[in-house]
């Protein structure tokens, strides 16, 4: 910590000097390199890259070849290899713990590497892949952490609360060559609130501000895993757990036997679908090596014979396309528009995985200061908890927004049949439209206890306004109103228009003007809110781009002025502003007839600028 200081000063005392180890070491790369592997956007590795200027005679190809490390089968057991028989490696890939890693935690590091066994089993090897305590000085007394030529998982005394599986490739194939994998201590804080948060409702050993050994152990177990996926080469497979129906993630036979994602290389986390009644065990919550993660390994890992590198791509993209169909083998990209493909989420429906998950965080509110409160202690534990509890309210909310305007992205090769880039279906946004007007822009009430607001935040701002505007802004963005636009004009039969969304967006925000109804204070911030992102749009402020462009993730720039987007925000807020005048004169709550008198002043001057 900083030494202590007056307010407003510096803070006195040392001035932080320390003193630096440097440690190099070298490795010569192999003689021969590695025979590469093509890169394939339909299963995915990392990649070392490379311009061809003779593969295409009137231009240039950029060449990607995979990531990965070389294993082939001992000189002795080829044939056997080519039967089929599993066969031990030349050279297995091990990782070594670091001897500064705390005893308790050793046992499931090994575990989280020793699991990816089965993975190269279908890339025809066993024991391929292993972690080992270090020798000790007496067994091998020049053994360093530091020797580039073992790879190892190090552990750091850090407060960052993070794990990263960075690798070392030979840049001329894509063979990987070591990899040291960090995990920093505090990681396990992380753990702590990512399981309270998600799967309390259904582990009672998740309902305390300190977990058991061994529940913080399995949790460290999969860190571990998904770790040494990537130094093996395996890029983040966002979409992965879009493959599992939602209602499957409550069935506990079918998901602790198939787990709640195919892919351990998923940000899916923990299953927050499963609701306390449905009793699911550890094995149906925790993330493991699954489906997808086996086929990528095999297509990475499995040598091929008898073949160029070429060849061999064609090969490749027959497996690739004998696979296609089945979702659990799907790896997407993620780019901000695809629904299916997003951090955090799981099942097949953003809005029915989130009315499961924000109806376990309801069932929470209520018991977590009982869980984290410790006698003698202040309220940090309630704060960050309650601060986590918001912050997934704000997930579930930002998965069901990327489906308005969203575009389903299925990488193809030309002899594959089907759209590469396709709407999502009318029917799926709308209902996402009524996901966000039933759990965010109706106030959340249950989010504002009381008992928690007093002892954890103080009365100068508010959240819920804040994730309101915030999640408004997201859906007034104008490039996903351009996606929307440029979608009717692919099909307009099918498509979700941009004055039938406005009209949507409108009918809920404003549902009091035909209720009569008092407009509770976060509904008037809304409300503010709304006319104040329209009026941006219409007249945009001075910093704006030269004629009101605005620049945003998931599409292109976007000028309203010269599309639909202005057009439907100017008609908007005209229904608008004489839906309002016809309702002040019924409206007999003080503070909502001056809010309304205020925005109707606001609209006319958007409309009408002097």
């Amino acid at each position: 910590m900083p030494a202590p200081g007056l307010p407003g000063q510096a803070p006195s005392g040392p001035t932080g000097n320390a003193t630096f180890e440097l440690n190099s070491s070298m490795m010569l790369l192999p003689k021969n390199p590695m025979k590469a592997r093509y890169y394939d956007d339909r299963v995915a590795y990392f990649t070392t890259e490379y311009t061809d200027f003779d593969a295409d005679p009137q231009g240039v190809k950029d060449i990607s070849m995979v990531t990965r490390w070389k294993l082939e089968p001992k000189d002795e057991d080829m044939e056997k290899f080519k039967r089929g028989e599993l066969v031990e490696p030349k050279k297995p890939i091990i990782y070594y713990i670091d001897p500064a890693t705390p005893a308790k935690w050793v046992t499931y590091l090994i575990q989280g590497v020793n699991d990816w066994q089965k993975a190269f089993e279908k890339a025809g090897f066993k024991n391929a892949i292993m972690a080992k305590l270090p020798p000790t000085k007496q067994e091998d007394s020049t053994w360093s952490l530091e020797d580039a030529r073992y790879s190892a998982i190090v552990y750091k005394p850090s407060d960052i609360p993070n794990a990263s599986g960075p690798h070392i490739h030979d840049p001329r194939s894509g063979e990987i060559l070591e990899s040291h994998i960090n995990w920093y201590h505090n990681v396990m804080r992380l753990l702590r609130n990512w399981y309270l948060i998600q799967a309390s409702p259904s582990d009672p050993k998740a309902r305390n501000a300190h977990f058991d050994d061994e529940l913080m152990g399995q949790l460290i177990r999969f860190v571990s895993s998904h770790e040494v996926g990537h130094t093996l080469g395996l890029p983040h497979n966002m979409g992965s757990s879009s493959a599992v129906p939602v209602e499957k993630l409550r069935d506990k036979a079918w998901v602790e036997a198939n787990g709640h994602t195919p892919s351990i290389m998923d940000y899916a986390r923990f299953n927050y679908v499963a609701q306390p009644e449905d009793n699911i065990a550890p094995a149906g919550l925790y993330p493991r090596i699954g489906d997808y993660d086996l086929w990528s390994i095999e297509w990475g890992y499995r040598p091929i014979y008898g073949q160029t590198e070429e060849q061999e791509k064609q090969t490749l993209n027959d497996w690739v396309k004998a696979r296609f169909s089945n979702n659990r083998m799907r790896f997407l990209h993620q780019d901000g528009i695809d629904p299916r493909a997003q951090t955090e989420c799981i099942g097949d429906n953003n809005m029915k995985a989130g009315e499961y998950g924000i109806k376990n965080l309801k069932w929470m509110m209520p018991k977590i200061a009982g869980w984290v409160n410790e006698k003698g202690e202040n309220y940090e534990n309630l704060t960050e908890i309650y601060g986590e509890v918001l912050n997934q309210f704000s997930r579930y909310n930002g998965h069901v927004v990327t489906n308005v305007g969203g575009i389903f992205t299925d990488y193809k090769t030309t002899d594959q049949d089907g759209a590469v880039y396709t709407v999502v279906p009318k029917a799926q946004q709308k209902e996402a439209v009524a996901f966000l007007q039933k759990q965010l822009f109706e106030t959340p009430t249950w989010l504002l206890d009381k008992t928690i607001l007093e002892k954890t935040t103080l009365p100068v701002s508010d959240r819920i306004s804040q994730l309101q505007d915030q999640f408004l802004g997201s859906l007034l963005n104008s490039a996903r109103l351009q996606r929307l636009v440029s979608s009717t004009n692919r099909d307009a039969a099918n498509a979700y228009r941009l004055d039938e969304f406005m009209d949507d967006l409108k009918k809920g925000i404003w549902s009091e003007l035909a209720t009569k109804k008092p407009i509770d204070n976060y509904r008037r911030n809304l409300q503010k809110a709304y006319v104040e992102r329209l009026g941006a749009i219409v007249a945009p402020p001075a910093s704006a781009l030269p004629g009101g462009i605005t620049i945003s993730i998931g599409g292109p720039a976007a000028d309203p002025k010269k599309s639909d987007i202005m057009s439907v925000a100017k008609g908007n807020l005209r229904s608008l502003k004489a839906e309002i005048a016809a309702a002040i004169p019924a409206t007999t709550d003080k503070l909502s007839k001056l809010h309304l008198q205020d925005l109707n002043e606001r609209i006319d001057r958007i409309l009408n600028p002097r």
